[in-house]
């Protein structure tokens, strides 16, 4: 690296997985799109850490002891490692089964839904934009590295995204007329999940089969991710 690392910012061309097992699963997973990985005087007897600098020397990738650099680009105080990685976007597969989140807003969020879908074996996330930054340093550290194992694409809108992928959609609504638990899915599908400020808006009911999960009225909704995961393991149970 020849340039000097700041504080992640999202116009740039690279971004950070804080955190040993993050840094492994890059270095695993998309070695190719990793461009250096810096670590704290701490971490030198971590076994991570050993693994990491393994596999640095054997990508040829550069690998460095930096402690005040960490600090300077953000990373906590347990942060024994930083992978710096250059932003891809492997595109959808067009015959898999997508999930599809309508402008999600949260970081956060966003980081444990990736992480879930993989759990799930659903590798393929369509994002409608406007939406968090999906290679944020706090989505990336959220996911703890399963991005690194994901396809995703973003899409001005869904308009743009159904005609590039058209197929049987699912969306997700607090009033959607086909309770979760009886719903049959014809691949390939897309789950579709709103925003987490508003959900779905009415025109995404007749995009398909609306659905809803069922819960009591002491809540008026469910966090996205929550409902996210609930949906995945209802979709794997009935397969």
């Amino acid at each position: 690296m020849n340039f000097r690392l700041k504080r992640y910012k999202k116009n740039y061309n690279y971004s950070y997985a804080f955190g040993v097992f993050p840094a492994l699963e890059l270095l695993t997973r998309r070695p190719q799109d990793c461009l250096g990985v810096i670590t704290h005087p701490k971490g030198e007897a971590n076994r991570g850490i050993a693994k990491i600098r393994t596999l640095c020397e054997m990508h040829r990738i550069p690998f460095s002891v930096q402690e005040k650099t960490l600090a300077r680009i953000g990373a906590r105080e347990n942060d024994y490692a930083a992978a710096i990685f250059k932003k891809n976007a492997p595109p959808l597969a067009p015959s898999a089964d997508h999930i599809v989140l309508v402008n999600p807003a949260s970081p956060g969020n966003l980081g444990t839904i990736i992480r879930t879908a993989l759990a799930f074996n659903f590798r393929d996330l369509a994002v409608i934009q406007p939406a968090a930054d999906i290679f944020h340093p706090d989505v990336v550290r959220a996911s703890m590295g399963a991005l690194f194992q994901l396809r995703f694409e973003h899409f001005s809108d869904f308009g743009a995204y159904r005609e590039a992928c058209p197929r049987n959609f699912y969306p997700l609504m607090t009033d959607g007329e086909t309770p979760l638990p009886e719903a049959s899915f014809e691949t390939p599908f897309g789950l579709v999940f709103g925003p987490e400020n508003a959900g779905l808006p009415e025109s995404f009911r007749t995009l398909g089969t609306a659905l809803r999960i069922p819960q009591s009225g002491t809540v008026d909704s469910l966090n996205l991710a929550i409902a996210v995961g609930i949906t995945l393991y209802q979709v794997v149970s009935r397969q």
